[in-house]
């Protein structure tokens, strides 16, 4: 991927991978947008970064994603590279009944967001001499961690649709990336996560990354995430069972 020179739309840019990533391409000459509910939080990354760009957006809101397509492509004609990046994560017990809201709001945002968001602009970015769809998924996507299964779960049917997505856009102006990280140190999982020695520093993390993301790799994948990835296939039932294990201290 070209690193500078883009018109770049950001889902989830106001904290954590989604800031990190915003305001590294801004750095290197791409117009960014970042998007998400909090008008105040989105307010602070801009002010930080003069000639970055806001939005608000419902990621969950199927007229919020339609409405801000729109404004967008009318706005930034040039706009070519679509970040789905907005996600949320939670322990959800499903050892036992689980708590449907909850459920329902994490298969919302992480797999209906970025599919209606990507459809919103998919026309647009096909008319673009050159375009790209980054999905952001995790290394959770391959190897589960138990207590956020719904999570987990969003993110191996986004890598799965990733894969789709990339086989069906082949002969078309428009690349289709997958983007999954490691463990990082974000608030995520809430601020302790932010501070975890287990996880990878975020601005390692985002500086391997644009490294990563200017190869052709389809895959942007750092170090960190390759025993996760390379968990996955037949033996994933035992590593799985490793992996969580070790997790939880056990």
């Amino acid at each position: 991927m070209k690193l500078t020179g883009n018109t770049i739309f950001i889902t989830g840019g106001g904290s954590g991978i989604g800031r990190g990533l915003a305001e590294a391409l801004h750095k290197l000459g791409n117009q960014v947008i970042i998007s998400g509910r909090r008008q105040a939080v989105l307010a602070e990354v801009i002010a930080a970064n003069p000639g970055m760009q806001s939005v608000e957006l419902d990621i969950q809101d199927p007229r919020s994603i339609a409405a801000v397509a729109e404004k967008l492509i009318a706005e930034y004609p040039a706009l070519n590279v679509v970040i789905n990046n907005a996600g949320i994560m939670s322990p959800d017990a499903v050892q036992g009944p689980v708590d449907d809201a909850q459920v329902a709001a994490i298969l919302t945002t992480n797999v209906l967001g970025p599919i209606r968001m990507t459809s919103a602009f998919i026309e647009h970015l096909k008319a673009q001499p050159a375009a790209y769809v980054i999905n952001v998924t995790s290394g959770l996507a391959f190897v589960p961690l138990a207590i956020t299964a719904t999570y987990c779960a969003t993110k191996a049917a986004m890598h799965s649709y990733t894969l789709s997505q990339r086989y069906l856009l082949k002969d078309t102006s428009v690349k289709v990336l997958e983007l999954p990280p490691p463990y990082v140190q974000t608030e995520l999982m809430g601020p302790g996560q932010a501070s975890d020695p287990r996880a990878m520093p975020l601005k390692d993390f985002i500086d391997q990354t644009i490294e990563a993301l200017g190869t052709d790799a389809p895959e942007v994948s750092v170090a960190n995430v390759a025993f996760l990835r390379n968990g996955a296939g037949p033996g994933d039932v035992e590593f799985t069972g490793k992996f969580n294990d070790m997790f939880a201290g056990h």
